[in-house]
């Protein structure tokens, strides 16, 4: 019982993370005009990239590490195929700015600088994650009373 409340807490926690991160992270990048401007980006990414693994782990282990319901549940439920459907529509939102972001990062790190002009679209797919990440609370939400 007390591994299945700290994996569902965790979870949570790792929502909460995320969509505050993902939010940030779209802010900064809409503020973006200059170099100067990238700590506040990559910070506010390195959250949600925190928040992303995090997820990913706590999900895939109560999901199918035999502390919660069991993975036959899981799988035949059709708000968890909704919650992963969005949540594959969430990766995909998450292709270029992840690309663009370490991208950035290498050339920071080469002492270049990296060509800004992708930040306002990146700050569009980043907050047009947080629309379905708060759906995919719904599917949560509506999959676990549906049991």
């Amino acid at each position: 019982m007390g591994l299945r409340i700290a994996l569902a807490t965790l979870h949570l926690v790792a929502l909460a993370i995320g969509i505050a991160a993902v939010y940030a992270r779209g802010r900064a990048l809409r503020r973006v005009t200059g170099q100067q401007d990238l700590p506040n980006v990559l910070h506010a990414d390195n959250g949600y990239g925190v928040a992303a693994v995090l997820w990913i782990a706590t999900g895939l282990w109560r999901a199918f590490g035999g502390v919660e319901k069991g993975s036959a549940y899981y799988l035949e439920s059709h708000w968890f195929i909704g919650k992963m459907g969005l949540f594959v529509l969430v990766l995909a939102l998450e292709i270029a700015p992840m690309v663009t972001l370490i991208r950035w990062r290498v050339a920071l790190q080469r002492g270049q600088r990296p060509p800004l002009d992708r930040a306002p679209r990146l700050a569009v797919l980043s907050f047009a994650q947080v629309p379905v990440l708060l759906l995919m609370v719904l599917m949560a939400v509506a999959m676990a009373r549906a049991w």
